[in-house]
């Protein structure tokens, strides 16, 4: 086995649309489906591997019982990383997640430290990302006012850019924006204000979490400074998102491949892959895989290095130990 293939899991969300079976080719359930899990061992969406001798095992046994996969890794803490595309048809709820302590502590599970690249957005769609308030006392003011014109910073975006989201950086991708998303595997986001929509299936305000928000919430904001860098190889391109030490869960990058391009990555890691564009193949130890958009799959530590032929976008990303 030299690479690992797997089946999408899809949740419907209040916000979400059907724009992944048109953009991807998807095979979408009904109703408003908001999230593509791509790679994922968490609970709430556990990855299935659809080819080779591992064909319909879950992801997170294969972490507990196939170590050699994932070279060195302590198979007693969860598979660390997760892999989303997000199909934000409305907006999503103003929200902020939690770092590795306190989600340890009140949630029993990691932080969330995430990032965006933008695949899509309509014209005018723009994210919140950060905050305006200067002190913890002004933003319980400005939160308690229900005073978000001046509380959120709002930040334009198009296709192709790319958003570190730190834990504890109040943000939300609002309508328009389809994104694929690479975060810790964690599924705590504490809502701060969610537009007074109400949940469909309750007839209730979906529920806010405004005393954790403002535990977590980083004040004042900072935005990161990211350090984007690109490596022109023949006719292709490596684009370098972000990496340790800004980045300490994970380093990401972009894959442009317009002929053929030969990857590898350290001894001992793995590499989490989703084709957003284009087609081509995959070969390994002379073995070829079709890749397609809206693929996602994994290479594993045993792999040293592999080739990538075709016209096509990848998204590629590591975990930091």
């Amino acid at each position: 086995m030299d690479v690992l293939f797997f089946k999408p899991v899809f949740h419907e969300k209040i916000w979400g649309g059907r724009k992944l079976a048109d953009m991807f080719g998807y095979d979408l359930p009904d109703g408003r489906i908001g999230e593509c899990w791509a790679i994922s061992a968490h609970p709430h969406g556990r990855s299935q591997v659809e080819n080779g001798s591992y064909r319909g095992q879950f992801l997170d046994d294969l972490w507990a019982h196939e170590p050699e996969l994932f070279g060195s890794h302590n198979a007693d803490k969860p598979f660390p990383l997760l892999t989303k595309i997000l199909d934000a048809e409305d907006s999503l709820s103003v929200q902020v997640h939690p770092d590795d302590a306190y989600a340890e502590e009140h949630e029993h599970e990691l932080g969330k430290t995430e990032c965006w690249y933008i695949i899509s957005a309509d014209p005018g769609a723009y994210l919140i990302y950060g905050h305006q308030a200067k002190s913890r006392d002004e933003m319980k003011k400005m939160i308690a006012a229900g005073d978000w014109e001046h509380f959120l910073k709002r930040l334009p975006v198009k296709a192709g850019d790319f958003v570190y989201v730190p834990s504890g950086t109040v943000h939300a991708l609002n309508a328009g924006i389809v994104a694929l998303e690479t975060q810790q595997s964690s599924d705590t986001t504490y809502r701060l204000y969610d537009y007074d929509r109400v949940d469909q299936q309750t007839h209730e305000k979906r529920s806010l979490h405004i005393q954790k928000s403002e535990e977590v919430i980083t004040v004042p904001f900072k935005a990161p400074e990211l350090q984007i860098s690109y490596q022109r190889i023949g006719d292709n391109v490596i684009t370098n998102y972000v990496e340790p030490p800004l980045s300490p869960y994970f380093a990401v990058w972009g894959w442009e491949i317009f002929d053929s391009l030969v990857l590898h990555h350290e001894i001992g890691a793995y590499t989490l892959c989703s084709v957003i564009s284009g087609s081509g193949s995959l070969v390994i130890n002379h073995e070829s895989h079709l890749l397609q958009k809206g693929m996602h799959f994994l290479i594993p530590a045993t792999v040293s290095d592999w080739q990538i032929e075709g016209q096509l976008h990848i998204i590629a990303s590591e975990a930091v130990d």
